[in-house]
């Protein structure tokens, strides 16, 4: 009599067909999650053994594997041991393609997701510079990937796509001509970010205008200015703009000149490059390049010095300057040589009287 059952038919299919299909159901979602669980066990060993970022790309897809979704395929690759109407093959067949798909966007969003975090880390960027864009550029990620899925997911189950993907088309250039300045400021803050022209810190001028930069956030960047009030850029006029940025400087090239009056002697001129040569030279942290006679100015003998202070720091360089002018002036006052400062010389000569016959 059990044998006899497993011949009853249901549904076009005997007992024992749905017996085994539901057999086969449970050993393919069994094998499956069991394997998967295998890997991800030994993906977490490999991981934390290598330095690599592909065992750890790897694992994160491998635990981005949904349950419902691996069970959908399972139940349409099963079902194919049954005679089943076309029209319900047509249905489980389109569920299943589209979970496949469900699938695929996920683990791509994940890799998307995993590069992002990776490329910040690697290139160094700030949490403060990261936390500003990173969020339109997973936004943007996610929109592209699943408005990608959900056009094959209408196209699977037999949606014209066409007229769709051309109104959709129409609407993204309309909309993006309307938020134009937006997003303009959106992909220069990604700009800043990939390309990092200046981060968090950096003592920046732009123009009239310095100042630290503050934050770079997705629509403008704050600097602090000196003077002690915020100065908001919008993104997209920031980087049309041209941006000194002193905090990647290495060294400070430093130029002054100093006058001497005309009546300094010639022997005396001839020390001034050697005095100050050894003075600039007496600092720390300092490149002597040259003093030289420049030229003959309208009250004074000029002179052009120049050196370099091998550190960028401001307060330092202006500590070099002050005493490297002291050491200037007391040398001059023992040499006594005299600083030159603007005057002018009359000549007055007797007008002779006129001769009278």
């Amino acid at each position: 009599m059990f044998f006899e059952m497993l011949e009853l038919e249901y549904g076009g299919n005997t007992v024992r067909t749905w017996i085994a299909t539901v057999l086969v159901l449970f050993g393919m979602v069994g094998l499956t999650f069991s394997v998967l669980r295998v890997l991800i066990r030994q993906m977490e060993k490999i991981s934390k053994r290598t330095e690599t970022q592909i065992d750890d790309l790897a694992l994160e897809i491998l635990k981005k594997t949904r349950f419902y979704l691996v069970l959908v395929i399972c139940i349409y690759a099963s079902s194919t041991f049954l005679t089943l109407p076309l029209k319900v093959t047509g249905i489980l067949s389109k569920i299943s393609v589209t979970g496949l798909i469900v699938q695929c966007a996920i683990w791509l969003h994940e890799i998307t997701t995993f590069w992002l975090n990776h490329f910040s880390r690697k290139n160094g960027y700030s949490d403060e510079v990261v936390s500003a864009s990173f969020s339109i550029v997973t936004f943007l990620s996610r929109l592209i990937i699943w408005s990608i899925a959900l056009v094959l997911i209408l196209d699977n189950l037999g949606v014209n796509i066409t007229a769709l993907v051309a109104g959709l088309g129409v609407g993204g250039i309309a909309i993006g001509l309307a938020v134009q300045n937006i997003l303009g400021d959106l992909f220069g803050s990604l700009s800043i970010v990939l390309d990092k022209p200046f981060v968090v810190g950096d003592f920046i001028v732009i123009e009239s205008f310095q100042g630290t930069v503050e934050r770079v956030g997705l629509k403008t960047t704050r600097l602090r200015s000196i003077s002690g009030e915020q100065i908001i850029f919008s993104n997209n006029d920031l980087l049309k703009s041209r941006i000194r940025n002193f905090k990647r400087m290495y060294e400070r090239r430093v130029v002054f000149s100093l006058g001497i009056v005309y009546q300094t002697p010639v022997s005396q001129v001839e020390k001034i490059p050697e005095i100050i040569c050894n003075i600039i030279q007496a600092q720390e942290k300092v490149r002597f390049e040259r003093t030289h006679l420049k030229g003959f100015g309208a009250s004074s003998l000029d002179f052009e010095c120049v050196y370099y202070v091998l550190d960028a720091d401001y307060t330092f360089f202006m500590n070099i300057q002050h005493r490297v002018n002291l050491a200037i002036m007391k040398a001059f006052e023992a040499e006594k040589i005299e600083f030159a400062y603007p005057t002018q010389t009359l000549y007055l000569q007797p007008l002779t009287a006129p001769h009278r016959e």
